[in-house]
């Protein structure tokens, strides 16, 4: 898959572009995006780099544990998915992954498939970890014009561990918040608050 992603934003202030429950069974073999792109008039290239962080989040035995991800995972969601089947447990298993500082995406590997959230669907025109997401989803990526903002994917993603849909929702549609700080309500929420912070730290160093 060609990963057709922006570089990072320069140093100084950050800027941003922007501001129902998923079909049961994923047996669909992903497709991947792939193809040229282009961003703010530049043509991006398979080889730049994914800027953002993604963080495997674990719950065994009651206890939460947050690990840093591959950033490979960045670049597209079949990566990031066989990472966190990797991470066996009998507890909770998800994936957290601010892209770009532009949107998240949750990540849950559940029996026979995958639950997945992208926090802005209009992300699927730029960035292909968001395009697998909607093809995965099998749900039609938005017209170019269309400034809206608004998630696809299950918003009960979370529901079980102390994030219901609703709450869910409202976060995401805090749109001033950049998705770091999106995920760190998330992570506080669902009871892990301080263990996403002690890895942030540890990422920032």
């Amino acid at each position: 898959m060609a990963t057709i992603l922006p570089e990072p934003p320069p140093a100084g202030p950050r800027t941003r572009m922007s501001g129902n429950p998923s079909p049961e069974g994923y047996e669909r073999a992903i497709v991947l995006s792939g193809g040229v792109r282009t961003l703010y008039g530049v043509l991006m290239t398979d080889q730049e780099p994914v800027a953002g962080f993604a963080v495997a989040v674990v719950r065994e035995d009651g206890r939460w544990r947050c690990s840093a991800m591959d950033s490979s995972v960045l670049a597209g969601l079949d990566t990031a998915i066989t990472e966190l089947r990797g991470l066996r447990s009998t507890g909770a298993v998800f994936g957290m992954c601010n892209v770009d500082d532009e949107f998240f995406v949750l990540i849950r590997p559940v029996p026979g498939g995958v639950d997945l959230l992208l926090s802005d669907a209009a992300a699927a025109l730029d960035y292909d970890i968001a395009a697998d997401v909607l093809d995965l989803l099998r749900i039609d990526p938005p017209d170019e014009d269309d400034d809206e903002v608004w998630p696809e994917g299950n918003l009960a993603i979370l529901s079980d561990i102390g994030l219901p849909e609703g709450e869910l929702l409202v976060i995401i549609e805090e749109v001033d918040l950049y998705p770091d700080e999106q995920l760190e309500m998330i992570a506080q929420r669902c009871g892990f608050g301080e263990q996403f912070a002690g890895l942030m730290e540890k990422l920032d160093q």
